[in-house]
């Protein structure tokens, strides 16, 4: 998405800089909110497993709707704390510092071509709720999407580093 605002020759013309840092923050809190969400369900499974205690009879929901649920939760709480960051570190500044640092993530081709995977993986992960047998709800919904889009990160780099076999170029 982030290829598709405009990017002119110099920082100080940088249009929508707010926009485009506000979007690159809150894309970057969903892939770092679900990554905290496997830790924690994977820490959950494995201390279910050491403590030899039997799963809930209550729950009705099944291993990847529960991952989806906590990953949910922790992008949600990703976003949030993340956002007041954002605004936080940004609150004050002069709009030629939003402009400057919007510019130089649009001047990266490594960040740009790592939102066009990351936006990729986030509609698969959004479409693939649509392949469970029972709704999922709002909460696995963003955690579906937050695991598309980690899933997306990983395939641009398995692509970049993997496949192609480059570094990104170092700029002076």
């Amino acid at each position: 998405m982030s290829r598709y605002f405009p990017h002119p020759a110099y920082a100080e013309d940088q249009p929508l800089a707010r926009t485009i840092l506000i979007t690159h923050v809150g894309t970057r809190a969903i892939t770092t909110g679900t990554i905290i969400g496997a830790g924690i369900f994977g820490t959950r499974e494995a201390l279910r497993r050491l403590r030899k205690a039997a799963a809930p009879s209550t729950v009705t929901a099944s291993r990847s709707q529960l991952y989806l649920r906590v990953a949910g939760h922790s992008t949600l709480w990703t976003i949030g704390i993340v956002s007041l960051g954002l605004a936080g570190r940004m609150w004050g500044r002069e709009e030629i510092e939003w402009q400057d640092r919007s510019w130089r993530l649009m001047e990266n081709e490594a960040q740009l071509q790592t939102d066009d995977w990351t936006y990729g993986g986030m509609v698969a992960g959004l479409a693939a709720t649509a392949l469970f047998k029972r709704p999922v709800g709002w909460v696995a919904a963003v955690g579906s999407v937050g695991a598309g889009s980690v899933a997306g990160t990983l395939g641009y780099l398995g692509w970049r580093y993997g496949l192609q076999r480059r570094e990104p170029p170092i700029s002076e």
